[in-house]
């Protein structure tokens, strides 16, 4: 019976040594061995309506989304991931009519074209649009909501952009 227990034991801790369980917490899964670099190319915007601090919200927060949750070293040419495109779309629309029959809601849109290559698995490249939209009350001046809806819908775009490219969701 000792026999037995002592090489169920042994069994045991062989197969728990054999195998090992890695948790990524910032999501990306990402092959280091052969993945180094990263390229992320300005996207400048090419929208009808254009809010000025739009381009570099976008561009501040895409590139430290990479570098924080990343070990990526992000280069100016020859990645061996490549993110290009451009905003395509800033948009507002009345989501809400009052009983007055003015606009109570405001729905304001925000779309990123975004080219991505993978030249360590081109199977993985794409051109995709990426939407985010963010809602105000239109008592309020747009100007005065203007950034933090921007940001917040910036933050939106990134994050579906990361995941799409790198955590392979």
């Amino acid at each position: 019976m000792n026999r037995i227990r002592l090489a169920f034991i042994i069994l045991t801790m062989l197969l728990l040594s054999a195998c090992t369980i890695s948790y990524r917490f910032n999501g990306a899964s990402i092959d280091y061995t052969t993945t180094k670099t990263i390229q992320i190319d300005n996207f400048p915007i090419r929208s009808a309506y254009v809010w000025g601090p739009m381009q570099s919200i976008f561009q501040n927060r895409l590139t430290d989304i990479f570098a924080n949750q990343t070990k990526l070293r992000q280069v100016k040419k020859n990645g061996d991931l490549q993110l290009a495109g451009e905003i395509v779309a800033f948009d507002q629309y009345n989501k809400g009519i009052s009983s007055d029959g003015y606009s109570s809601l405001v729905q304001l849109k925000m779309t990123v074209n975004v080219r991505f290559v993978n030249n360590k698995k081109h199977s993985e490249d794409f051109e995709r649009q990426f939407t985010a939209t963010s809602e105000y009350d239109a008592s309020q001046q747009l100007t005065a909501v203007q950034e933090e809806l921007v940001t917040q819908m910036v933050k939106d775009i990134t994050d579906q952009i990361f995941n799409a490219t790198v955590a392979n969701w």
